[in-house]
């Protein structure tokens, strides 16, 4: 893996210098614009709207907009140089400033953008260790600050593994609020107490530990499967239809939801006895074989 970024964990009077990587990746099926006569890319240029020429990087800044079709345009060097001028001059944008350490169940899930794994350099390795212990032990995480690619975001440290992982966060006023959708309210929307009760059953009944490994990106294995089959000259002929929706009775869906995994558990089990009820039958006729 490559470094995305190198800079420093501050953590009180301790400075730890760190390497930051991407922790995820995307395994999309990626398609490019082609022409269909040919299968030539399909190229984008950068065209200016009011000359109707092409422009090159160098001659490209950006703009935010304030009224319809007027810009206050900015250089790339002065955007940077403002997210630097907003924390503590330019080591603002190497560093990691831990500010609290708070439980993790305090934090809703929907501020976590993205994860990075941190990897210590030289002389950080000692103190980098004894703030995953630290974390380990207590059992908190560690909100911080920190500057990448030219913006300042919010974040968190936590152990994973054998190291940290600085999952970035989004600010407070960037999280919508609920109050905008058009929820249902009132009596005609609560549910029944029975409907409840066996909604609760369905879960309890089909409730498991997370297993990552079982999750399969099904819909990218079909598209290459599609792509192998259109490389050796196949054609996909049957269409695919959409499913149709189905109005159903509530409380009839879920007891038939329970009935059947009910009738799948009972099921796994009894295959487990009649493989046992089957050693323990042949075992004698072996023996009187012998």
């Amino acid at each position: 893996m490559r470094s995305i970024w190198r800079g420093a964990i501050n953590f009180g009077m301790v400075t730890i210098p760190v390497k930051l990587y991407t922790a995820t990746e995307q395994k999309d099926v990626r398609f490019h614009l082609v022409h269909k006569k040919d299968g030539a890319r399909i190229v984008e240029k950068r065209f200016c709207s009011e000359e109707d020429k092409e422009v090159g990087w160098d001659e490209i800044g950006k703009g935010y907009e304030v009224s319809k079709g007027e810009y206050v345009v900015m250089d790339r060097e002065e955007v940077a140089d403002a997210g630097a001028g907003a924390g503590d001059g330019e080591a603002s944008a190497h560093t990691i400033d831990i500010g609290d350490f708070v439980e993790i169940e305090e934090i809703d899930p929907i501020y976590f953008e993205k994860s990075y794994f941190l990897e210590p350099i030289d002389v950080g390795v000692k103190p980098f260790n004894l703030l995953r212990r630290a974390l380990d032990e207590t059992g908190r995480v560690a909100v911080a600050k920190v500057a990448i690619r030219s913006k300042e975001r919010l974040a968190t440290l936590r152990v994973y593994d054998s190291t940290l992982v600085l999952e970035t966060m989004y600010w407070p006023d960037e999280i919508r609020s609920v109050d905008q959708l058009e929820l249902p309210s009132g009596k005609a929307a609560a549910p029944a107490p029975r409907e409840v009760e066996m909604a609760r059953a369905l879960i309890e009944s089909l409730a498991s530990h997370f297993d990552p490994d079982q999750y399969k990106d099904e819909f990218r294995g079909a598209l290459l499967e599609l792509i192998e089959r259109k490389m050796k000259g196949e054609r996909r002929s049957a269409k695919r239809r959409k499913p149709e929706a189905k109005v159903v009775d509530l409380m009839e869906a879920l007891q038939a939801s329970l009935a059947a995994s009910q009738a799948g558990a009972s099921k796994s089990g009894a295959k487990g006895a009649s493989k046992s009820t089957s050693r323990e039958k042949t075992a004698p006729r072996r023996r009187k074989a012998a």
